[in-house]
């Protein structure tokens, strides 16, 4: 009876033994799947943390639309033929008194370091006043920044469109027949990658060599 129990236990023991290394082993399968996905996701965070150059928040991928408007020479192009490569985008008025000159010069100025880079971009200047900014008056104000600005235009429905698209806010305080009226408007820039995707935004604080840097970085990542 003695020899029967002891067995007993001995084969108890083993089991024990057996059961506890099998929980252990998985214990251990279960760390490393864990910390490999952790490493992943680092490795994705740290990736998309790289290029958070601007203020850019959640959100950002849906903004835009498709349109059609016409640009400062006359022709009409459609979004596809707009962002072809990164695009600093900005709704402004061409008789804005401060605002959107020195805004446009500084996009203008992250365009030209781009470009001494070896870098494609440009910049959009899309008019949230086209009563007024026709293409003539749009081809004269992008003249002032050296070529480094192109201007957009359409009718009123037009881009009331490709406003809402961007969420962009506008309002002209004076009446239609009043030439000289001013037009409150939202002023940040927005980086739109090829394909219409908007991936982030620039307050006008940020200086023309952040963004730039921004806009490299997007384009390393992209590559």
């Amino acid at each position: 009876m003695r020899a029967m129990t002891d067995g007993a236990k001995g084969n108890g023991m083993t089991e024990a033994k057996i059961i506890l290394a099998a929980a252990a082993a998985a214990a251990v399968l279960s760390v490393a799947a864990a910390g490999g996905a952790y490493l992943a996701l680092s490795g994705s965070d740290e990736r998309i943390a790289r290029c958070d150059g601007g203020d850019g928040a959640g959100g950002l991928d849906t903004l835009g639309t498709e349109f059609t408007l016409t640009r400062d020479d006359g022709t009409r192009v459609s979004d596809k033929q707009v962002f072809d490569r990164p695009t600093l985008l900005y709704f402004g008025y061409t008789s804005c008194p401060d605002v959107c000159p020195l805004d446009n010069a500084r996009n203008a100025e992250a365009v030209d370091i781009l470009k001494s880079q070896g870098r494609d971009a440009q910049s959009i200047f899309v008019t949230v006043d086209p009563g007024r900014d026709t293409p003539e008056v749009l081809a004269r104000f992008a003249d002032s920044f050296g070529g480094a600005v192109i201007g957009l235009t359409g009718s009123d429905a037009e881009i009331a469109a490709v406003s809402k698209g961007w969420r962009i806010y506008s309002r002209a305080n004076g009446g239609k027949n009043d030439r000289d009226y001013m037009v409150d408007h939202a002023s940040n820039t927005y980086l739109v990658m090829p394909g219409n995707r908007t991936v982030d935004l620039f307050p006008r604080e940020d200086s023309a060599e952040k963004i730039a840097a921004t806009v490299g970085c997007n384009l390393d990542v992209a590559a």
